[in-house]
């Protein structure tokens, strides 16, 4: 069924996907997504919801296409609603997070929080070792960067789906973790649902060994529709992929993960894949899936199983607002544009408007590893500050190059800055993150949130760390001067300098500083 929403003069929409930095919609907007499908770019978190300045919402309990053109949402799907819940943005979002989406109220593991995160990925890609992560970890601290959470990325382990340590490159990997723990470090592994058809995980657990449960072999995997093993294609070729749904996969899964833990000391893991275009039929290439759940069901299961280990990281989630989990910006390029830093403040203000607080942004320096392959290839230094200074006011902010060696030692010390910036706040983190665990409000903000109908909405190069903190941050290679808006209330900066609200001021803003306020409460 169609349905048809003007929107009204001034309006503006923010919703969808983090994957979508178009937001905020408004009457001069082009915007398409089919969240069917997935047919286009909708992975990263994704909601049936739009939400308004005015006041108003979209939502469905259903998937549905959404075609923003002329100043119209065009929508195709079941049972899509436009409700007036008030006359603001934060009015019509609390109303939907309370009727759609409520706040599961689960605490998460303050870890995430009061320091600057560490991976893997960008320093080894897939082949990290137990010697280099080990010097890894130590660098940092030498360098003068708090421990927190340790990510060992892709390529600890052996095959897809085989959750144990190649020991080869991991000798005595309960040693490396104890290091880690004595460093400070907790320690995070990453998985996906896809298990390679070669592996020793595999091959057992279809022909169980003496001593094993031989009801396995008949259920564990999606299946085609001749009860055969389902091949689907994902981005490092084929395997067979775990139903989460399925009490067998779960178990499966389950087993090897608590090995891990106990074995090795492992505090949790990274829940790479398993989005809803990984369960698309057409991704299987022996057939079709025999299942009566949908991509987003098998989708939400995935993200469902890993809400059992405190720690945890996602990346790709549908119809999860409300439920309280860690959650990071899809992969970033290392660049200005198109796929850049310019993406990271409008995709996480929507994320927080989806119901997703907690939210991480893409490793400083950008996350998409392809980079390092390009034929002439050079870090761009001032790119990598200024990605680091606007992650350190979020509510997390995670490293992966190894600064120390992608940058000069007056730039890494500038690196350095942001992420004891963000220790130093973890104070005020900690507190909007214990609000955000019970209410479900975003924790980063649009100034459009806080300070409704003043002109703030279009402003996406700024943002709010709950109501007291303001936060401008240098998005534009070699900007050194840059304006800010202040919103309602008295603003001092980090020198007690101080401006008043609902003006707008030019300020300079070389490369070393970041541009942040304080609201003084007169």
């Amino acid at each position: 069924m169609q349905y048809s929403f003007p929107m009204l003069p001034g309006e503006y929409w923010w919703g969808g996907t983090t994957a979508n930095s178009n937001c905020p919609l408004h009457q001069d907007s082009e915007y398409y997504e089919n969240f069917i499908d997935f047919s286009t770019s909708a992975s990263n978190q994704a909601m049936p919801f739009f939400v308004s300045s005015h006041g108003r919402y979209i939502w469905s309990d259903h998937p549905f296409q959404v075609d923003v053109s002329k100043g119209e949402f065009t929508l195709e799907g079941q049972d899509i609603q436009l409700i007036q819940a008030g006359n603001t943005l934060r009015e019509a979002y609390l109303a939907a997070s309370r009727a759609h989406f409520p706040c599961d109220q689960k605490e998460l593991p303050e870890e995430f929080f009061k320091t600057a995160q560490y991976n893997t990925w960008m320093e080894f890609t897939y082949y990290p070792t137990q010697e280099g992560v080990l010097a890894f970890a130590r660098n940092y601290l030498k360098n003068g960067f708090a421990p927190g959470i340790f990510i060992i990325d892709e390529g600890w382990h052996g095959r897809y789906g085989d959750w144990e340590f190649d020991f080869a490159r991991f000798p005595d990997p309960k040693k490396m973790v104890d290091e880690l723990h004595e460093m400070g470090f907790k320690v995070l592994l990453w998985v996906v649902p896809y298990v390679c058809a070669d592996g020793v995980k595999f091959v057992r657990s279809l022909r169980p060994l003496v001593g094993t449960d031989p009801e396995m072999a008949k259920h564990v995997y999606m299946r085609n529709e001749n009860n055969d093993v389902a091949i689907i294609r994902w981005w490092n070729g084929y395997s067979a992929i775990l139903d989460m749904h399925n009490p067998w996969d779960q178990r499966f899964l389950d087993d090897q993960l608590q090995h891990l833990m106990k074995d090795y000391g492992i505090d949790g893991f990274k829940f790479d894949g398993g989005s809803v275009g990984s369960y698309k039929p057409k991704n299987v290439i022996n057939g079709s899936f025999a299942t009566d759940k949908t991509p987003h069901e098998l989708n939400q299961a995935w993200n469902q199983f890993g809400s059992r280990y405190p720690f945890h990281e996602y990346k790709d989630s549908y119809l999860r607002g409300g439920h309280n989990a860690i959650q990071r910006l899809r992969d970033k390029g290392h660049r200005w544009e198109g796929n850049g830093i310019n993406q990271l403040l409008p995709c996480a203000l929507t994320c927080g408007l989806i119901g997703h607080p907690f939210i991480c942004p893409d490793m400083i320096g950008g996350g998409e590893w392809s980079y390092n392959y390009l034929p002439g290839f050079q870090i761009d230094e001032e790119l990598f500050v200024r990605m680091a200074q606007c992650s350190a006011l979020f509510p997390m902010m995670q490293f992966s190059w190894a600064p120390w060696k992608a940058l000069s030692a007056e730039n890494m010390a500038i690196c350095v800055e942001a992420a004891q910036l963000h220790q130093r706040m973890a104070g005020e983190i900690l507190s909007l993150v214990k609000e955000a665990e019970k209410t479900g409000e975003p924790i980063l903000r649009t100034l459009e949130y806080n300070d409704p109908h003043q002109g703030y909405a279009k402003i996406t190069d700024q943002f709010m760390l709950g109501e007291d903190i303001l936060v401008a941050p240098v998005v534009t290679k070699g900007t050194r001067e840059r304006l800010v808006a202040f919103p309602q209330g008295c603003w001092e900066d980090e020198n007690g300098r101080r401006y008043q609200g609902r003006t707008e001021k030019w300020m300079a803003a070389p490369l070393e500083k970041l541009l942040w306020f304080k609201r003084i409460k007169e």
